[in-house]
């Protein structure tokens, strides 16, 4: 179970405008806004969550081990760091980045059964998010749930929850201009970016190539041909989907006990694309030879 740090509870009691919570908001609601697009969950409730938890970034967590949602070790491999909250000296999880915090309270939240029917609420329900996870058991506070709403009714971060990504994050150079701006942004103007399997694509428009997306998106050429297991030099038809990032080794989770079945005109690869896994991954889930000729009403898994 998650337990506020004590003293964010009280800043929290009665909330008034401050410089410092705006600042961490205009900071972090971008990775709030992808999460949501990725995980469902609504950039008000986690920025809201970030802020309550962390102390608008000031707390010792979220400074010694960029932990921003009081997250503690319990099944956790990774680096943790000492508090002291319900007992004294308690492990918590550390994080390399502010932005793993936040992608690992996205997955804290999605992958335990218990949280599963707050997704059953939408996107703008700020108010049913904020109660649900109050009665899931997301923190033993009693005033959680109108804490979090008074928060994002304030700083109306309600606005994030009808947003969509502006840019994508992360695509490392080889010169030097470019390593000195590790963290590189691309604006997408002309294709509508669209997030699925926590991943980035784009629909392939009449005339274009991998180079022409490239382009516009920052990514080279033959990076976005190996991520969609392609060469290059390869005709792209209008409508393709073109990932911006390596693809998944698994689908969604809600594909967890799905089955596909094979329509005319589908092959292995185009099954791989639309659920944004490697082709590879997909034969092997279904313990496939590379070989394998699939036939209409084949049966095939996309998560393992």
């Amino acid at each position: 179970m998650i337990c506020l740090i004590g003293w964010s509870v009280s800043v929290f009691s009665q909330v008034k405008w401050n410089a410092d919570y705006q600042a961490y908001i205009d900071q972090y609601k971008d990775i709030a806004i992808e999460e949501m697009a990725q995980y469902r969950i609504p950039a008000s409730i986690t920025l809201a969550q970030g802020l309550l938890e962390s102390g608008a970034g000031k707390s010792y967590l979220s400074k010694c081990g960029n932990n921003h949602f009081g997250i503690k070790s319990h099944g956790w491999s990774g680096r943790t760091i000492r508090h002291d909250d319900d007992k004294k000296q308690e492990s918590f999880r550390a994080y390399d980045s502010v932005r793993e915090s936040y992608e690992d309270h996205s997955k804290f939240i999605a992958n335990r059964e218990r949280y599963q029917r707050l997704f059953s609420l939408k996107t703008t329900d700020y108010v049913g998010w904020a109660k649900g996870l109050k009665a899931c058991g997301y923190a033993t506070n009693p005033q959680y749930a109108q804490r979090l709403i008074s928060i994002i009714e304030t700083y109306k971060l309600y606005q994030y929850d009808t947003m969509k990504p502006q840019h994508i994050v992360q695509e490392v150079s080889k010169n030097k201009k470019e390593e000195e701006n590790y963290t590189r942004r691309a604006t997408y103007k002309v294709h509508q970016i669209n997030a699925f399997n926590q991943n980035y694509y784009v629909y392939a428009r009449k005339g274009d190539s991998f180079e022409s997306i490239g382009k516009e998106v920052g990514v080279s050429a033959s990076n976005l041909a190996k991520y969609n297991e392609r060469e290059v030099s390869d005709r792209l038809n209008e409508g393709d989907v073109i990932y911006l990032h390596k693809k998944q080794k698994k689908a969604d989770r809600r594909f967890k006990d799905y089955v596909h079945v094979v329509k005319q005109g589908e092959s292995m690869y185009t099954i791989a694309q639309k659920y944004g896994i490697r082709l590879s991954s997909l034969y092997k889930i279904n313990k496939l030879d590379e070989d394998y000729q699939i036939r209409v009403g084949d049966q095939l898994k996309v998560y393992k």
